[in-house]
């Protein structure tokens, strides 16, 4: 929120309008990297079109868009060709209370109109419930009859045993992600305040304050990263963690188990496998793994994008794949900074 935060753009506040030179008719790279705390950012440039040519490093197949939205952690490479002396770069925040913004110019000193904020939007009931218009949130209050399942692939707290645990097949269940939420016991505490039964899978919803804008937005079903997957190898087993929290409480975690409680995600050096990341709140996740590359599926298995950071939305299924190739001890957390610190983290071990 703007009451706490200044909002700055390469340090410049609004007011302090940094600027880049660039001519008319000139081709320009602009590397957005989202370096802050808390924040995702929606980026336009007013009567301009972005051609999107990198995410995270790793090029796409160029999209041309209006706008972009991109978490903490996230980086996204864009060309344009300035049309006039000077255009407002804008960056409005998801919550819609303020904005960072620059201006791209033949000299310092010129300053655009800025857009007005958008207006501030509700989550809907399908960001709530998924894919289902009703019944798909599980709240802790209601009684659904069924024990909570125990999946204790979550945490892996050994690579005995692994090949008879739930979730872990091989052959022809894994040529395509599971859709059923498989949802650990630990969901069932006071960590945990809803859990989402029918996710949504689907890529191509641009999120909350952004559909049917008028603006072309740009999606992950949009990302596709240049020369396919880095490993084509298919998934030896598949591992799902839900996303939790509790809002009240102001609790994050996996699978209801804060950092500090939760025993380590272990990976087999030299294994690829699916991890399925079940979003079970109200919020938008950007998922950092680190060492590892997460390669982002479709819902049909197919390959889509080489990610490092990858925002979950409220409701939604994501499914990506990993080799791990990395030995040691790694980091997996939200990159919103409170969520982090609150319990939304994991280490990875890869032995």
């Amino acid at each position: 929120s703007a009451a706490p935060y200044t909002y700055r753009m390469n340090g410049a506040p609004p007011a302090g309008n940094w600027t880049g030179i660039a001519a008319p008719g000139e081709r320009v790279r602009l590397r957005f990297v989202n370096g802050a705390g808390n924040t995702f950012y929606d980026v336009r440039i007013p009567d301009l079109k972005l051609k999107v040519i990198q995410v995270d490093g790793q090029n796409i197949e160029p999209v041309t868009v209006d706008e972009f939205r991109f978490g903490p952690g996230e980086t996204c490479d864009v060309l344009v060709e300035p049309s006039d002396d000077a255009h407002t770069i804008f960056a409005q925040s998801m919550d819609r209370t303020g904005f960072a913004r620059g201006t791209l110019a033949v000299r310092e000193g010129l300053q655009p109109p800025v857009p007005a904020l958008d207006k501030a939007e509700w989550l809907t009931m399908g960001d709530m419930m998924g894919s289902m218009n009703h019944g798909a949130m599980d709240h802790g209050a209601m009684n659904h009859g069924a024990m909570p399942m125990d999946h204790s692939q979550h945490d892996m707290s050994g690579m005995s045993g692994m090949a008879g645990m739930s979730g872990m097949s091989h052959g022809d269940s894994l040529k395509l992600p599971s859709t059923r939420a498989r949802h650990a016991r630990t969901e069932y505490g006071p960590s945990t305040d809803m859990r989402v039964d029918m996710a949504r899978t689907n890529l191509d919803d641009p999120g909350i304050g952004l559909r049917n804008n008028g603006r072309r937005v740009l999606t992950l079903a949009d990302m596709h990263t240049v020369g396919g997957p880095m490993d084509h190898r298919g998934p030896g087993r598949e591992v799902e963690l839900h996303l939790t929290g509790n809002m009240e409480r102001y609790t994050w975690s996996f699978d209801g188990v804060e950092y500090g409680k939760s025993t380590p995600v272990f990976f087999k050096h030299g294994e690829r496998l699916r991890v399925i990341l079940h979003n079970d709140t109200m919020m938008t996740h950007p998922m950092h793994m680190h060492g590892m590359w997460s390669e982002l599926e479709a819902p049909d298995g197919t390959f889509q994008a080489r990610r490092h950071t990858i925002p979950v939305q409220p409701a939604q299924r994501i499914s990506f794949l990993v080799t791990a190739d990395a030995l040691g001890r790694w980091a997996w957390h939200c990159h919103l900074m409170m969520h982090m610190d609150m319990g939304m983290f994991r280490e990875v071990v890869v032995a």
